[in-house]
């Protein structure tokens, strides 16, 4: 078997989205996807990785990894690691078809059947039909359109108390917000005031006086926030006892995550800007995190996940995989989430599992009772809808064997 063709699809509704197909001389195609900076991930597949795979055994899949990882750009979530990273999740998907077994299996079997979910508390039109430009804007937010009854963005913002009950009665574990995001812009992250401050964990009182402790709390500070400021947050936010507190900080600057982690009570979680081992060795080194999220669309795929959580097993510190990016992430991340000793919880949001993710895929990962299971099919499982890829402004890219990208 040899890959005869690879596609990269961007979706106009979904401008932050790129899936790529794999294709085969025996007909069998892998799906992969990952998200932000699309443009730039698809050019790279073609203009680097295909001519690459091209003729090559799609089996092969670690010897591809090493041999995509280049020069430059590749200790991180750079635009080349995101490419590698779909790239590595749809020969994944290939192989499970190749073989007729789920992913995962191939990954070695399950730990336990499902893994519980929290819910982040994002809108059915969070980040869509927008790119996601520079740092983590309200503009992001798209409030008010088409259906409110899961625009969970807005009610943590109005009324989380409620929403809390809404979340408890679905047997959902948790959920994540990030009310602070409002005060960033005052001082660019380096001051918040007390009446911000205070105001913000009214919010959070409101859940605990909701549900008490039946729910976790997660607080994402998006790294916005300078240390001082990081830490003034943790602190007022230790009254609500929150799951943990996530990307407080850039965490690239290792030795202040570390002050952060040392200087709060509050679990502290990073790892959204993260990419490859590499990264995640510095801060394990250091103690810099309680536990440790990863992404496989961002840090190098399902292959470098699985490298990731083993290293950090090996300090005694638990994975999370993060969604909020699209139905193939999702249900790889699920896929992991079941097999991995170490995993703990699974990032969701209900108001894409629910709408858009539906309408790409013609199946996603489910959710029942607050418990998310891997789909029971060769691969990951999930294939895109026919009328996804055929609507208007969709832009599709061809490298081929016999010639070049069309």
């Amino acid at each position: 078997m040899k890959i005869t063709a690879l596609e990269t699809i961007q979706l106009a509704a979904y401008p932050n989205l790129v899936h790529v197909l794999i294709e085969t001389d025996e007909g069998i195609t892998g799906l992969g996807e990952t998200f932000l900076g699309a443009d730039a991930v698809a050019a790279w597949m073609h203009e680097n990785a295909a001519p690459y795979l091209l003729g090559k055994d799609p089996l092969q899949i670690e010897r591809h990894w090493q041999s995509l990882k280049g020069f430059v750009g590749m200790n991180s979530s750079s635009t080349e690691n995101r490419g590698r990273s779909a790239i590595d999740i749809a020969l994944w998907d290939l192989f499970g078809k190749a073989s007729g077994l789920p992913l995962v299996q191939l990954l070695g079997g399950a730990v336990r059947e499902s893994i519980p979910v929290y819910n982040t508390c994002a809108g059915p039109f969070y980040a869509r039909d927008i790119p996601i430009a520079g740092e983590v804007s309200t503009n992001n937010w798209q409030l008010g359109q088409g259906d409110t009854s899961l625009e969970d963005m807005d009610a943590f913002l109005n009324d989380p108390g409620a929403l809390a009950k809404e979340l408890v009665a679905e047997g959902i574990t948790g959920m994540k917000m990030w009310p602070f995001d409002l005060y960033v812009a005052a001082h660019d992250g380096h001051y918040i005031s007390h009446a911000d401050l205070d105001r913000t964990m009214d919010l959070f009182r409101s859940i605990r006086d909701a549900v008490g402790n039946r729910i976790e709390i997660m607080v994402d500070l998006h790294t916005l926030w300078d240390l001082p400021s990081a830490k003034r947050i943790s602190r007022a936010l230790e009254e609500v006892n929150p799951a943990w507190i996530e990307d407080p900080i850039r965490p690239d600057d290792v030795g202040a995550l570390a002050d952060f982690r040392r200087s709060t009570r509050v679990p502290t979680t990073a790892g959204e800007t993260l990419g490859t081992r590499w990264s995640y060795r510095d801060i394990l080194e250091q103690r810099a995190l309680d536990v440790v999220m990863t992404d496989p669309v961002w840090v190098g795929g399902i292959s470098e996940v699985r490298r990731i959580a083993a290293m950090a097993e090996a300090y005694q510190t638990p994975v999370t995989m993060h969604d909020c990016n699209g139905p193939v992430q999702f249900t790889v991340g699920v896929n992991l989430s079941v097999h991995l000793a170490n995993a703990t919880l699974q990032e969701s949001v209900r108001a894409y599992h629910r709408t858009w993710y539906r309408d790409l895929a013609v199946d996603v990962a489910p959710i029942i009772d607050g418990q998310a299971s891997p789909l029971n099919a060769p691969g990951h499982g999930v294939e895109l809808r026919p009328e996804a890829i055929e609507a208007p402004g969709t832009r599709r890219r061809r490298s081929t064997l016999k010639g070049n990208p069309s």
